[in-house]
């Protein structure tokens, strides 16, 4: 007969395997919850700081974003940009809301093109906003930047057989610490609007703010095409 020892010794030996492996599957099963969990988590802070037709970061991802660049930066000058679509109510009344909102993506598209490693966001509705890295603060460097993505947005877009050509009124101001930017972004607010009061019979249309918080103002210039 077997030894009634040996019999138990095999039992217990079982029944730890057995153990040790539901162990390892609650381990596993743990792990798998945990990765699903931190999935979760890092889409709801995606979603929580990015428009979700877009992608870009939302405004306040932007401000967030921006602050950190700005201290970053030691005091480098950045360039704030606005940039509000021209009489985008138009394409929704006249196209539908899909044909809008593809508009937007492309814009989307097209400024974070531009702008490169630079951020970028949608702020609402048609209204952009972006910080550029520059070296310098020069009039003429502001103007060649505001015909460049005055061009890069105004390029056809192709929705099903229609062809939609959409402009923005873009304004520009310098900025130097996280201090000044809601100023700065007032300033490009401000010179957007300018731009956009000229009128849509003269697209595409920039009108680029130069004036610093540290010096006396500048009248901003306008650009035509």
């Amino acid at each position: 007969m077997p030894d009634p020892f040996t019999i138990v010794s095999g039992i217990c030996a079982a029944g730890a395997v057995a153990a040790g492996l539901q162990l390892r599957q609650r381990a596993i099963r743990a792990e798998a919850r945990l990765d699903t969990l931190q999935a979760e988590l890092t889409a709801e802070r995606h979603a929580a700081s990015h428009d979700p037709l877009t992608g870009l970061p939302n405004r306040r991802a932007f401000y967030r974003l921006a602050a950190t660049l700005l201290t970053d930066a030691a005091g480098q000058p950045l360039i704030a940009v606005v940039l509000d679509l021209d009489d985008f109510k138009l394409v929704n009344d006249r196209y539908g809301h899909a044909a809008g909102d593809q508009v937007l993506v492309s814009v989307a598209q097209r400024f974070a093109a531009f702008a490169g490693e630079n951020l970028v966001a949608r702020l609402g509705g048609d209204e952009f906003a972006g910080l550029l890295a520059s070296h310098t603060e020069d009039r003429r460097w502001m103007d060649h930047t505001a015909r460049r993505l005055g061009d890069a947005l105004a390029a056809p877009i192709q929705h099903g057989t229609v062809s939609l050509r959409i402009t923005a009124s873009v304004g520009l101001a310098p900025v130097r610490c996280p201090a000044q930017l809601a100023d700065a972004l007032c300033r490009a607010d401000a010179a957007m609007y300018r731009a956009k009061s000229l009128g849509a019979a003269r697209p595409p249309r920039q009108l680029v703010d130069t004036h610093h918080v540290d010096t006396h103002h500048i009248d901003p210039m306008t650009v035509h095409h």
